[in-house]
């Protein structure tokens, strides 16, 4: 399954006829460029889950970092990491659901 399949699945599974009107996710262009990308994960299995802001940089052309204050995770990098972001949100999910 690829990363936005993956993630619209995700998105459907949340949608409980209240979370989907007052959460969701964003995903947006950065002017430096690169992607942003926030989802809300208030009232989901990962609400509480706090990530410090991790950064990985190559280079000013190759980057991505990602954070969760524990409602809300939010991950950016440059253009080519839109699939990676989608992963890496992916896999803290996967890694949360293990260790309930």
């Amino acid at each position: 399954m690829n990363a936005l399949h993956w993630l619209q699945e995700w998105y459907q599974s949340q949608c409980d006829g209240d979370w989907e009107h007052q959460s969701g996710i964003e995903i947006k262009t950065l002017d430096n460029p690169g992607w942003d990308i926030k989802i809300n994960i208030s009232d989901t299995d990962l609400e509480g889950l706090i990530i410090e802001y991790q950064l990985n940089e190559v280079d000013e052309n190759q980057w991505y970092g990602f954070q969760s204050d524990g409602y809300t995770f939010e991950a950016c990098g440059d253009p080519s990491k839109l699939e990676t972001l989608i992963l890496i949100f992916k896999k803290i999910t996967e890694n949360q659901e293990q260790s309930l």
